[in-house]
């Protein structure tokens, strides 16, 4: 099976390419990250087209197709690319001739029929109930590091708070009297979330008894400090909810992002509205939030088989 080819992309390709992403870049205002992961697939489709002694003005349907297609299929010093990666190059493609149409160097754009690949949505791991009351449990006593790690876990599970966002927290967030804290999400935009009692309980205790054991000279805004005084880093969360997932039993099914599932899961299950849903964990899309709908379905079914006489074989 033939490879994507390595070559070079002509100089008129590489011209092109460097007017688009000044667009991109001047007149859409796209973030860095995704201009130079179109820069890399532009390059990878200019190679293709040199190959192939084709100019991108005059690549048809079938050529970008082609190039799409045998990245899908992969070859034996390449693994197929992720249908999330071709979705991604499929729409940078599109883009790019749009572009050039705008700009008058080609009449007809061929990407206009060019469909993006399905992209298969996996369904995030959530923990029951029982795994969620063994994870809270397992940061025990009241050393300051177990009471820092007993609020954190509490308060990611009770708000559906992302690793950054937890670690970003700093004091003034957070209202215990209320009952509510503000978490910055994605693009710096802030929401508001309801603290539950327990985790109300968990935070006060941190508060009282165990940081100010850990922050005492500096002043530090954070809310979780590291053993130094710092404010905890993603990696230091990390860290400390891999020690406690083991210490529960549930290595192989946690990570941070997977007190967040568990929470929106727990919270359908339990009646919650979908927009309040949505509301609380800051997805600009309510389709984002909805993969929330087939878990907790599953769940019920999960429980329906496990506990109804007549339900098996």
């Amino acid at each position: 099976m033939a490879t994507v080819p390595r070559l070079a992309p002509s100089r008129a390709f590489q011209g092109h390419v460097l007017d688009f992403l000044a667009y991109l870049e001047l007149e859409r205002g796209l973030s860095r990250n995704t201009l130079d992961a179109y820069r890399s697939d532009l390059a990878q489709y200019g190679a293709f087209l040199e190959e192939r002694g084709i100019e991108a003005p005059d690549a048809e349907h079938a050529d970008i197709a082609g190039f799409l297609a045998q990245l899908a299929a992969g070859s034996p010093d390449r693994p197929p690319v992720a249908p999330a990666t071709l979705q991604r190059k499929t729409a940078c493609l599109r883009s790019f001739y749009r572009h050039l149409r705008r700009e008058e160097v080609l009449i007809a754009d061929p990407t206009a029929d060019l469909r993006a690949p399905r992209r298969t949505r996996r369904l995030p791991q959530v923990l029951s109930r029982d795994e969620m009351a063994r994870l809270l449990a397992a940061p025990a006593g009241d050393l300051p590091a177990a009471l820092r790690d007993r609020a954190l876990l509490e308060l990611m599970y009770a708000c559906g708070l992302r690793a950054s966002e937890a670690t970003g927290l700093l004091l003034q967030d957070i209202d215990l009297e209320e009952g509510v804290l503000r978490a910055r999400g994605k693009g710096s935009k802030e929401r508001l979330v309801p603290i539950g009692r327990e985790a109300i309980a968990a935070t006060q205790r941190w508060l009282a008894l165990g940081r100010p054991r850990i922050v005492t000279l500096t002043e530090e805004p954070h809310l979780f400090v590291n053993q130094r005084g710092g404010g905890l880093t993603r990696q230091g969360l990390y860290k400390i909810v891999r020690r406690h997932a083991t210490a529960a039993g549930l290595a192989d099914q946690m990570s941070p992002h997977t007190l967040r599932h568990t929470f929106a899961t727990h919270l359908l299950a339990g009646g919650c509205d979908l927009r309040a849903l949505q509301e609380m964990l800051g997805h600009a899309d309510i389709a984002t939030t909805q993969i929330y709908t087939h878990l907790s379905a599953d769940r019920l079914k999960d429980q329906y088989f496990a506990a109804h006489p007549r339900a098996g074989a």
